[in-house]
């Protein structure tokens, strides 16, 4: 894609969060509503645009571990709130605009991606997201590309495989509908030999059981 080989040609190491969700919704992942803002007033506007509540980043070509910098706000209810919050994030070092995102709604997460293995080649994966990702370590790989089989059987193989259950209220997860985010991340690493990473964390699951990446970042391999 060109927004890939831009990346590439600026010797930029990976795509910003926007740009990620671009190459991931070309595929057929559904990703969150987003507007990008340059200032503050922009911000507040995209906002009422989109509905509180929202959520706001800073991002930027260098931007990429946002929660460290603590430049992600969430569940801004108000125009003050953004406002205030805007100025705030426009002061974090590397960031060159802001992202104003919907604030979807769900209590459960998930992680998935892609890593690119030197033996085996691109390989997807899946588990529990959040915050929970790293402590638990429940996920599973698969090499790709990835059948709508395979990818449904792998879902299954988490040890907190529970959780794509209905669950409190909320709907069970749509299968069929995270079976394909699965393969199209197969397809990316097939079809993108460029591509030598892509996490997606959280996966969050909507209320009506339909998965959403609402943030995502991806690596790229410099071209030798």
């Amino acid at each position: 894609m060109d927004l890939i080989k831009e990346a590439l040609s600026r010797g930029r190491p990976a795509l910003t969060e926007h740009e990620s969700k671009q190459l991931l919704q070309a595929y057929g992942i559904p990703v969150n509503q987003e507007q990008v803002a340059m200032d503050a007033e922009s911000a507040v506007s995209s906002a009422a645009g989109l509905g509180f509540p929202v959520v706001l980043k800073a991002a930027g070509t260098s931007l990429f571990h946002k929660t460290e910098l603590e430049a992600v706000a969430l569940n801004l209810r108000s125009e003050d709130a953004v406002r205030k919050e805007a100025e705030r994030l426009l002061n974090i070092p590397g960031c060159e605009c802001l992202l104003v995102e919907e604030m979807v709604p769900g209590s459960r997460e998930l992680v998935c991606g892609l890593i690119r293995d030197v033996l085996f080649g691109p390989c997807v994966m899946f588990g529990l997201g959040g915050i929970l990702t790293e402590i638990l370590e429940d996920t599973v790989f698969r090499l790709a590309p990835l059948t709508v089989g395979a990818a449904i059987e792998m879902a299954s193989e988490i040890r907190t495989r529970k959780i794509l259950n209905s669950l409190r209220g909320e709907s069970a997860v749509a299968m069929d509908a995270l079976s394909r985010t699965l393969v199209a991340l197969g397809e990316i690493g097939m079809q993108h030999p460029e591509v030598a990473e892509i996490d997606i964390n959280p996966l969050k699951i909507r209320p009506d059981g339909n998965p959403v990446a609402v943030d995502a970042l991806v690596v790229l391999k410099a071209s030798s």
